[in-house]
């Protein structure tokens, strides 16, 4: 896949078969459109291409952008599609100005001018342009004119999913994590480095790789221990992690730390990517460290018999 920062200078792209939108989570409400406009290139001897905007337009637009937390880095979103069979992704920086553009000059811009679409494919209510003017019914009373064909993927074929990024972020937001990969087909990952920490977990005797999340856009699951893998220099471990402030040892910083199973070697500065499996518990303050030692052997245990079910 090839990944085109703007639209200034697309060229070269065989009979574009193109869809727009966010895709934040690229969830399998998304997945089918992805699958279709596949078949659909397959069908003409063409490529296809996805029509993204970064930022996300609320971080430009919304009342308190601060408050969204998206699904996939930019980054992630990128692999995921890639995996997924995707040929181009088209980057538009999305900025208050580009927001004033009318339906017409998204069009005629970007649509026609940049991408020369055979044809594009949108979901039932996906609407552009300023105001959000634009919408399928206007594609498809103007496509002869604009030189393309159109089609929506239907409002039963979306509601059948019965998904959105929305619904994903609140499952995710209350450390539902199963509930989470039943809607994204997959399960949810964060990606951040090992930073260094202060030593604590070690000397309850689960040493624990501190994790930066370099993005802070990025959505973060509830605060509580989970049975994840973790995957560093190009291996998978089966692992443990916890995400908050840490009460029995008085922590003052949320912090992010995964306890790698059967792992003894150094990895700081390292790249890491955590994938949620299940929640094993809220994050509870206990009476000494001796009971959090307790409560991790207990952890472990659990965790150990989930990736083992879940995970061949």
């Amino acid at each position: 896949m090839i990944v085109h920062d703007g639209y200034e200078n697309l060229e070269g792209i065989k009979n574009a078969v193109v869809t727009i939108g966010t895709f934040d989570g690229v969830h399998i409400g998304h997945q089918e459109i992805i699958s279709r406009i596949i078949d659909l290139a397959k069908s003409v001897d063409g490529e296809t291409a996805l029509v993204t905007f970064w930022p996300h337009p609320r971080y430009v637009l919304g009342k308190n952008p601060d408050h969204l937390k998206l699904l996939t880095t930019f980054d992630e979103k990128a692999e995921i599609l890639e995996q997924l069979g995707l040929d181009h992704l088209v980057k538009v920086n999305f900025t208050k100005e580009f927001s004033r553009w009318t339906s017409e000059q998204f069009i005629q811009r970007i649509i026609i001018s940049a991408l020369h679409t055979k044809r594009l494919v949108i979901g039932y209510d996906h609407r552009f342009g300023k105001d959000r003017e634009g919408g399928f019914e206007h594609l498809k009373n103007n496509a002869k004119r604009y030189g393309f064909d159109v089609e929506e993927i239907s409002k039963q074929t979306i509601d059948n999913v019965g998904i959105s990024s929305t619904k994903i972020r609140d499952a995710v937001e209350e450390g539902n994590v199963q509930h989470a990969h039943d809607f994204l087909g997959r399960y949810y990952e964060i990606n951040g480095v090992v930073v260094s920490g202060d030593k604590i977990g070690k000397t309850l005797g689960f040493a624990t790789a501190n994790i930066d999340v370099e993005e802070k856009y990025k959505l973060i699951p509830a605060d509580g221990a989970y049975a994840v893998l973790a995957t560093v220099k190009n291996k998978t471990y089966h692992a443990m992690l916890n995400i908050g402030y840490r009460p029995t040892v008085d922590g003052k910083t949320k912090r992010i730390e995964a306890n790698l199973f059967d792992f003894n070697d150094s990895i700081y500065d390292e790249k890491i990517k955590i994938t949620f499996i299940k929640k094993l518990r809220d994050e509870i303050k206990f009476n000494s460290k001796e009971e959090l030692s307790d409560q991790l052997t207990k952890d472990k245990e659990n965790a150990i018999q989930i990736l083992n079910q879940h995970i061949q």
